[in-house]
């Protein structure tokens, strides 16, 4: 299947899922007008509904801007929270989030940062936003387990699937960053195999390209590690990001005007459905994430509220992505040839404070 078929039938399947949630949302009987109801929310939980999407994109912005500080990189925070908005369009259009961290690789190439640096600023990130929502995810049910456990019910077996598959990324990665030989090995053989069948022609100079890029994310990943500092800014990053996004179910809930659910319990059951729903292998996991929300928010909100609910709060954790994504998409092939041209005029110097 060629990739212009896949993004065909990507944007398909996200269109007919928007379809299904305003039919949801809308063709609700228990709701006599759902405009109304709409009209009537209060537009200070709505604002900061803004301000979770605004929070969850610069705090991850900001851990690739440091990260890449760190390695001599001077670009200014715009062009990173650019990259990051890319990163997350293309993560929400592809099969498993698979699309996002190589356009953010190569939106950072354009801007004059080497593959191998670029992949390792987005794969401390992805390290550190996995390890910490599998973190937060722990703690909060520990904490709730028994508002989880009589909210869930028989669906528990989700989150457990959920958390381990999310928690299983990290030992992963840490091993290619850790055991160089191995991974040298593995990736010569895989050079070795494509070549083989014609699909690589150069061998030699696949190989040396590759052992480039695994020699920098290696020492990276190790300098990483030896900095207490920079460990704990990438998880403090990661860890505003993913509270701004998974509590925007908080803001959903008050802007309608309900109570009786407090915030840390709504907190709790977002950080469950994130970590349940977003490993499926569909654009946005979509699918799983408007059933989760439905199963999981059963009776937190009454009558046909949590079918306008769900519409409201997959507008603000998947759909807003989608349209700020093309905007930037559309602003980069604009500007970034002019960005680029600056970046190379003036590089960091070794004796510039990079923060």
């Amino acid at each position: 299947m060629s990739a212009k078929l896949k993004n065909i039938l990507s944007f398909l399947f996200i269109a007919l899922t928007l379809v299904a949630v305003f039919c949801i949302a809308f063709g609700n009987p228990e709701l006599s007008d759902a405009w109304d109801t709409l009209r009537g929310l209060d537009g200070r939980w709505i604002a900061g509904l803004f301000l979770c999407w605004a929070s969850y994109t610069f705090f991850d912005a900001l851990g690739t801007w440091y990260c890449l500080r760190k390695q001599g990189f001077r670009l200014n925070l715009w062009t990173v929270l650019s990259v990051t908005l890319i990163g997350f369009f293309y993560s929400n259009i592809t099969p498993g989030a698979s699309g996002g961290q190589p356009m953010q690789v190569n939106s950072l190439r354009k801007a004059g940062v080497p593959v191998g640096n670029g992949t390792t600023a987005v794969t401390i990130r992805l390290i550190a936003n996995q390890f910490m929502v599998s973190v937060l995810s722990l703690l909060f049910l520990l904490f709730n387990r028994t508002f989880v456990y009589q909210q869930l019910g028989g669906g528990i077996w989700a989150v457990r699937i959920g958390w381990i598959i999310n928690f299983a990324v990290v030992p992963l990665v840490l091993l290619a960053a850790f055991r160089r030989s191995l991974v040298r090995k593995l990736a010569a053989g895989l050079i070795g195999l494509l070549a083989k069948i014609r699909l690589i022609k150069d061998r030699d100079a696949a190989l040396d390209g590759t052992y480039k890029v695994l020699d920098t994310y290696h020492t990276a990943i190790r300098d990483l590690f030896r900095s207490p500092v920079q460990l704990i800014f990438q998880c403090l990053c990661s860890t505003l990001s993913m509270l701004a996004l998974t509590g925007s179910i908080v803001f959903v809930y008050y802007a309608f005007g309900l109570s009786g659910t407090p915030w840390y319990h709504l907190l709790t059951l977002g950080l469950l459905l994130f970590v349940s729903a977003s490993y499926t292998p569909l654009p946005g996991a979509s699918g799983a994430q408007e059933g989760g929300f439905m199963y999981y928010f059963n009776g937190i909100f009454p009558g046909g509220t949590k079918n306008l609910a769900l519409l409201i709060w997959r507008f603000f954790t998947y759909y807003i992505f989608l349209f700020i994504g093309v905007i930037t998409l559309l602003l980069e092939k604009i500007g970034l040839c002019g960005h680029t041209r600056r970046q190379e005029n003036h590089p960091m110097t070794e004796t510039e404070d990079t923060v």
